[in-house]
């Protein structure tokens, strides 16, 4: 899956893209994350095949722990 240490260069190969239920506007200025595996894939919605970045899953849940707290 991985193409260097930190991104993937299609994000098409990897299976299980979702957008959070707060995107919206019909802007397309939307992330999507990847379930289901060992690292966290993140691409933008607007590009399909482009690039993800992959990041650790306990730098994830840090992220999404710090933006819930604002």
């Amino acid at each position: 899956m991985v193409s260097s240490e930190r991104t993937v260069s299609d994000s098409s190969s990897i299976t299980g893209w979702y957008k959070s239920s707060y995107s919206g506007g019909g802007q397309g200025e939307c992330l999507e994350v990847a379930r289901g595996h060992a690292t966290v894939p993140v691409r933008d919605s607007k590009r399909p095949t482009g690039p993800a970045l992959i990041f650790p899953s306990e730098s994830w849940a840090a992220f999404i722990e710090a933006v819930g707290r604002g």
